[in-house]
């Protein structure tokens, strides 16, 4: 997603031209030169949140961080709701009192409606594995419990266009979607498996649900949009029947705890997984290192990972 786009005109046609021009020299890796210019746009339309986004993206290119990290500050207070990421942005460069705050929700959705039309595609070029990776480590957590692969009623969080549920449809009864883009709802639809999908935030669509409501829950390259995973996984537990599955992948690393990465997702450490899971009252099941993507041609770091309800 192009931030800066999200608000197509500063209602300045000088200050767009600059804008358009810039966005040309950042194309062109000038990122200096294009900072100059924005910084000369931003003097006649100061209320312009993505005209100071883009800045502080092109202060940032040119190894200006101090420049980088006050545009970012100032589309961040221009900008209600965040819609931008400018929150992010400053979290990853330092410029955060708290940089595992986590993301908005006003963020993430804007990001997901602007992409559903073609996120399909944007996956099938970065070689996601996702949907299988699951399957497959629910069958072979299935075989090692001792159980049937079949749920009766399945809850699936960060849903997207609906790529998991399809995988995992011929062992659910009932499928139930929530993601926080109202475009990725519709596009889910199309799939013809879900009786129920809803457009709001996962952990308020669980805390929303009665206890011991659902025998599986999963989530496919969607925690890696939270910080903090204890929230989610408590009420998973909750909401899971006594022996109960949740299946899900992370992004990971080889550190501790959470790192917010380049590319403005989360990686979680195995062992804060793990403590995690534990904490919120969940059996790990299994936990496997894979990727379900690619980056720039590289495997990105990733676990699969199986949890129960014990009791």
């Amino acid at each position: 997603m192009s931030a800066g786009r999200l608000i197509l005109s500063s209602g300045d046609p000088t200050v767009d031209r600059r804008i358009e021009w810039a966005r040309a020299l950042m194309e062109e890796g000038k990122a200096a030169d294009a900072a100059e210019l924005l910084g000369e746009a931003m003097e006649r339309a100061g209320a312009y949140a993505p005209g100071w986004f883009l800045l502080g993206e092109a202060r940032e290119a040119s190894g200006d961080i101090a420049g980088a990290l006050d545009a970012y500050r100032q589309a961040q207070a221009l900008d209600a709701g965040d819609r931008l990421g400018s929150g992010l942005r400053l979290a990853r460069l330092g410029g955060a009192s708290d940089a595992e705050a986590g993301m908005s929700e006003a963020y993430v959705r804007t990001l997901f409606d602007q992409y559903a039309g073609r996120f399909d595609a944007a996956l099938a070029r970065l070689d996601y594995r996702g949907p299988e990776l699951i399957d497959d480590a629910l069958a072979a957590a299935c075989v090692a419990l001792g159980r049937a692969y079949a749920f009766a009623r399945g809850l699936d969080l960060g849903c997207g266009t609906g790529l998991v549920a399809l995988r995992l449809a011929e062992h659910v009864g009932a499928l139930e979607g929530v993601d926080l883009s109202p475009n990725m709802i519709a596009e889910a639809k199309k799939r013809g498996v879900y009786e129920v999908l809803v457009a709001g935030e996962m952990v308020a669509f669980l805390a929303g649900r009665p206890s011991e409501d659902a025998d599986l829950i999963f989530a496919g390259d969607a925690f890696c949009y939270l910080a903090d995973l204890h929230p989610i996984l408590a009420e998973t537990r909750r909401v899971l029947e006594p022996g109960g599955l949740i299946a899900f992948t992370v992004e990971t690393h080889e550190g501790e705890g959470i790192l917010l990465r380049d590319t403005l997702r989360y990686a979680h450490a195995e062992s804060y997984v793990r403590a995690a899971l534990a904490a919120a009252g969940l059996e790990l099941v299994s936990c496997v290192a894979e990727s379900t993507r690619k980056e720039k041609e590289q495997p990105v770091p990733g676990l699969v990972v199986v949890g129960m309800r014990a009791d």
